[in-house]
């Protein structure tokens, strides 16, 4: 895709187009970020290495435990300074909803007692005046539990957004999303991690508390009522009598004891799996992606049956994980059904024998029954749960896995490591120059070594060598995708840089978005486009600006790079960087299209990458790069174009090391 540096934006041109849907989401999306969007961000956390005594097992646990945290460090910054302005109220606000609820389900416990005393009683009046009270009761839980609905999931959007915002930022600064490809690490699939595993690791946590609260806030309440109607119940055992008080809080105790513990046992493997099962989606996502981002190729290659079999293998792998799951939800579901049914008999039959010798009224049987279901159900809550959690828990470690390799890349941008390349200013008039240049992999490995050049304001430089010898790795340094190595790239301050890719990027949307990338569409009249598009030979497009559809499948290769020549004329830049851009067309049409260049842009520095010998036509300046061990080393800069009192740097900087060897 076309880039352009933090400097290589055009000049805003005026427009009469009006605000379309996608600015209108954009800024309601500001809106749940933080207030200051230029604020510094902190640094990533310092590398946690493993104790090297520790068993490969215990290294696996530290690092999934540590997993969890990392993505606490980040998440938790919702609530801090930089996070929502409205977290706090909306989190403060569902609490008080929840201890609100809490005491309008005891009301209604309280309800229940009273009107089965009535009905015991034959209290017609009392059960008219209980019945006219309990709508109130019931209208007003039933409002709380909507409220408590919107603040929840106000917390769960409005997190999501934000910690997305974060993490989206991180991803797309500084080319990372691109250098991802580049490093190892567990970070594949970014895009699902993103979108799905990003929307669990923010909605489950918000229940969770929310549910934790509601529960230890019943829990704590009708432990109490259960206490003060059962008091404590004697059992007669041989000959003598056993007295055990609050026997009711024991049995809701032991009862829920034994169901969280069964469901404990049962799902300990549960986070695994679901962490398995999420994977395996994410690698069927990709692989179905790639078939649609590839149909051509496939299509032309018929590849069909192949691609089949790929897909069958990973959905394969799909479809054991769900069936591993679907193993843990059936155990989970035969504890949780068994404890829902057993749960309201149980304190029935507790209840019964005070009952029969008339020491509790039926109203208290009924209250006593109604909170001893609270109280399971509180204390059953894990019960309920527990595959929630083993889900959040795989998906907070994705994401977290996404953010370590971020603070590793970011880590790097800040100088630890191995060596980066640095990015200033020339001296002079020069526009471009590659100050002691090294290029290597993430590793350390060199690509590329030992580079010096100095390309002077309208100079055209052909690079030149064979594959392999690092031609492209040197131009994405150029770009700044390419962050290893040593040395220095520097750009004459205030001049724009624009960058044409073998492989022109299509974005969504309409023609005109895809012709003015990455300018905003109505940056340009579409007079200008239209003018553009006939330049680079793609008249038959003009009548399409405005209209949507698949650009990128239906745009042939050559199209493709036509209209990338189209996007280099309206953004009129300085420093053109052309990497194979001519590769899809012919001879003649390659040659049109460099002659427009020069023609249109006259002014500007270009530097080309490319294998084609007949390009040298088009251009003053030749260097040539050749593999070497160590790295390819820049072995030729020979004038295409005779230029007067011009020295070349590479005769200089050959000399200068002779000059120095002879010296030491």
């Amino acid at each position: 895709m076309a880039r352009s540096d933090t400097k290589a934006k055009p000049p805003r041109k005026k427009s009469n187009a009006k605000n379309t849907p996608e600015s209108e989401e954009k800024s309601e999306f500001v809106d749940v970020t933080a207030e200051d969007g230029d604020r510094v961000e902190p640094p990533p956390p310092e590398v946690v290495e493993p104790d090297p005594e520790m068993s490969p097992e215990e290294t696996e646990q530290a690092r999934k435990d540590y997993l969890l945290t990392r993505f606490w460090i980040s998440a938790r910054g919702y609530w801090g300074r930089g996070g929502d302005r409205l977290a706090w109220l909306f989190s403060i606000g569902l609490l008080l909803l929840i201890v609100s609820h809490v005491a309008f389900q005891y009301g209604i416990n309280v309800w229940n007692r009273a009107i089965f005393d009535a009905i015991e009683k034959r209290d017609a009046a009392t059960v008219s005046y209980l019945a006219a009270v309990f709508f109130p009761l019931a209208i007003g839980s039933v409002l709380l539990g909507v409220a408590q609905v919107f603040a929840r999931m106000g917390i769960q959007r409005r997190w999501r957004a934000w910690l997305t915002n974060a993490v989206i930022s991180r991803w797309l600064a500084n080319g990372r999303y691109y250098q991802l490809n580049l490093v190892g690490g567990d970070h594949q699939n970014p895009e699902y991690r993103i979108a799905d595993d990003l929307r669990i690791a923010t909605d489950s946590p918000v229940d969770f508390v929310a549910g934790v609260t509601s529960a230890f806030l019943s829990a704590a309440t009708f432990i109490v009522v259960l206490w003060t109607i059962g008091g404590a119940l004697t059992i007669p055992l041989a000959g003598s009598t056993i007295t055990i008080p609050g026997f009711l809080v024991i049995a809701a105790v032991v009862y829920a004891t034994i169901a969280s513990g069964s469901i404990t046992a049962i799902g300990r493997s549960f986070v695994q799996v679901s962490e398995d099962k999420n994977q395996a989606e994410a690698e069927y996502r990709y692989v179905l992606t790639r078939v649609r981002e590839n149909g051509e190729s496939i299509a032309l290659l018929g590849g069909e049956e192949e691609e089949r079999g790929g897909i069958n293998k990973t959905f394969s792998k799909v479809l054991r994980q769900w069936a591993r799951l679907a193993g843990q939800h059936m155990r989970t579901t035969f504890v949780s059904q068994g404890s829902g049914l057993i749960a309201p008999v149980v304190p029935l039959l507790l209840c019964a024998p005070k009952y029969l010798d008339g020491s509790m009224t039926l109203g208290q049987v009924m209250q006593a029954a109604s909170a001893f279901t609270i109280v399971q159900t509180a204390f059953g809550w894990l019960v309920d749960n527990y595959p929630r959690l083993a889900d959040w828990n795989a998906c907070a470690r994705r994401i977290a896995s996404l953010m370590m390799s971020l603070d590793g890349l970011e880590r790097a941008e800040r100088g630890a490591g191995i060596g980066r390349i640095k990015r200033g200013e020339t001296k002079g008039d020069a526009m471009l120059s590659l100050n002691d240049l090294s290029v290597s992999l993430d590793d350390g490995t060199a690509v590329v070594d030992e580079t010096e050049v100095v390309i002077d304001p309208g100079e055209r430089v052909l690079v030149a060598g064979d594959s392999g010898t690092g031609k492209s790795t040197l131009v994405r340094a150029l770009a700044g995708l390419w962050p290893w190595g040593g040395g220095s790239v520097n750009f004459h301050p205030d001049r724009r840089l624009f960058m044409l890719p073998q492989k022109s990027y299509i974005p969504t949307g309409t023609l005109r978005r895809a012709i003015t990338y990455p300018g905003a569409a109505e940056d340009w009249l579409i007079e200008q486009i239209c003018d553009a598009l006939h330049k680079v030979g793609l008249d038959h497009l003009k009548d399409k600006i405005e209209e949507e559809g698949p650009w990128d499948q239906t745009l042939s290769g050559g199209e493709k790079q036509r209209l990338a020549f189209a996007r280099l004329l309206l953004h009129n830049p300085d420093i053109v960087v052309l990497d194979e851009a001519t590769s899809a067309l012919d001879e003649k049409s390659q040659d049109k299209m460099m002659e427009l260049v020069i023609k249109e842009l006259p002014n500007a520095t270009i530097v080309s990458v490319a294998h084609r010998a007949e390009l040298e036509a088009f251009h003053s300046r030749k260097i040539v790069l050749e593999r070497r061990k160590g790295g390819a080393k820049l072995v030729s800069d020979v004038d295409l174009i005779p230029r007067k009192g011009r020295q070349r740097l590479l005769g200089r900087f050959l000399r200068h090391r002779k000059a120095a060897k002879k010296a030491a």
